[in-house]
């Protein structure tokens, strides 16, 4: 073990870490451009063979850059597309962010740091980093902006350079040290622990984004809010925004393990797909698309009486058609994903003569990221983190989020020695109280998942 990681896992203080050096190599997640045809023609991309936890080269800063000691991540479905070299290779990013020039370079190695959350300590801040210290205590957001492009400033997500971190960039959160731009840092909320922290960022944000913020749904009271995967990353969280903002949460879950746990979070309406005949692996004909748009609005109606007025999707494929026939008249589906394929297919009828809209997102901008955290921060939304995994065992919590054998987030410990640790508000903590900061904590994994 190098001094600066002795030094942070015995508590120093900022002084003593700024006198330790950073370590040449550092553990790491990772894949290898080497690998990246192994899966052709291979029908189980399993990512356990693609995922690689041992020594990288540690980067030079720029100066807008900070290096974190990551005390604990978590897996994103980014981390399965890098793992398993879908849509495309991610080599294919990282030598085009090389191109840029200067230090963007240094990305285009012949291996990729993956992760795109993390929570740890600041050790090293570039020359020109204003806003945090070695020794905060922080939280790292997935989104890479170029700040000195025009678009940027009227929305990050639409400059051209924005990257996400540890998919498009190198330098992930999946490791003990991480390399992150000054602007992708937040504070850590007090009250949670390194692992809980971790498990919040990215998908609470994009949550945030896709139904709060200006750029999104922008739900109200009493809407009625349809949210496929429910208990997934991105729906957990998607239905603690519909309850804060005083809407009706239906979610749509697989198996009545999941169903009970949405119920922990307060659902307010839970639907098994089964129900409504989304068990097979049927083509998804036109015809069969309406018939289960039909099936589903019949039971959203006879629980509710109304149809949704916003849709959720980041399941893609296998669902698009259905959220597009299922959404009121004028509703707004809003989707920033597709988990079971990107080619979708849905009846225009439906969307014209309705005058429905659908909304692309992705990601979130500062502004909103720092909204979400600080209703992190105040308690108002919860982690979803069901289990967690060392750092050596990221092939198998990657597995369980590639089978979605998962519930809510996953988290990795990276550089913390156990679970527990990094709580620096225990009152709040106890005011809170621990079953609502882990609604979703030791929910039951199947056999074979883990």
């Amino acid at each position: 073990m190098d001094a600066l990681t002795q030094a942070l896992l015995d508590g120093a203080g900022p002084e003593e870490i700024a006198r330790h050096d950073l370590p040449d190599t550092y553990q790491a997640a990772h894949t290898l451009a080497a690998e990246t045809g192994m899966f052709d023609g291979v029908d189980d991309k399993d990512v356990r063979k693609s995922l690689h936890v041992g020594p990288v080269p540690m980067p030079d800063i720029a100066p807008d850059e900070v290096v974190v000691a990551v005390m604990a991540s978590s897996i994103n479905y980014n981390t399965v597309w890098s793992a398993t070299f879908e849509p495309v290779p991610t080599f294919a990013f990282l030598a085009r962010n090389a191109r840029e020039g200067a230090h963007a370079a240094r990305h285009d190695l012949p291996h990729h740091v993956l992760g795109s959350d993390a929570s740890g300590i600041v050790v090293r801040t570039g020359a020109g980093v204003r806003h945090f210290r070695t020794g905060d205590h922080v939280v790292a957001s997935c989104v890479q902006v170029d700040e000195q492009e025009p678009a940027t400033h009227g929305d990050a997500m639409l400059g051209t350079r924005q990257r996400i971190w540890g998919y498009e960039t190198n330098f992930g959160g999946l490791a003990h040290y991480a390399v992150v731009r000054a602007s992708q840092l937040l504070p850590k909320p007090a009250h949670l622990t390194w692992e809980e922290s971790a498990s919040v960022l990215l998908t609470a944000t994009t949550s945030y984004r896709m139904l709060v913020g200006a750029n999104g749904a922008r739900i109200k009271q009493g809407d009625i809010v349809l949210v496929w995967g429910a208990t997934g990353g991105l729906g957990a969280f998607a239905v603690q925004m519909v309850k804060n903002a005083g809407g009706i949460a239906v979610g749509v879950v697989s198996s009545e393990r999941k169903a009970a746990a949405l119920r922990r979070l307060g659902c307010d309406v839970v639907i098994d797909r089964r129900a409504i005949g989304m068990d097979g692996d049927g083509p998804l004909t036109p015809e069969r698309t309406i018939e289960l748009g039909k099936r589903l609005g019949r039971e959203i109606r006879r629980q509710v009486g109304e149809d949704p007025h916003v849709v959720f999707d980041y399941v893609g494929r296998a669902t698009f058609g259905i959220s597009v026939f299922v959404v009121r008249k004028g509703g707004t589906v809003v989707t920033c994903g597709s988990s079971t394929g990107y080619d979708h297919h849905f009846d225009n009828r439906y969307l014209w003569m309705n005058l429905k809209r659908v909304i692309g997102s992705h990601a979130a901008n500062l502004q909103e990221q720092a909204e979400c955290n600080r209703l992190v921060r105040l308690g108002h939304i919860s982690p979803i983190l069901s289990t967690v995994y060392p750092l050596a065992e990221v092939g198998e919590a990657a597995r369980l989020v590639q089978r979605n054998r998962h519930t809510g987030k996953v988290g990795v410990l990276c550089m913390a020695p156990e679970e527990g640790l990094g709580v620096t508000d225990p009152a709040l903590r106890e005011r809170i109280g621990a079953a609502r900061i882990n609604p979703l904590r030791d929910t039951p994994v199947p056999a074979e998942g883990r």
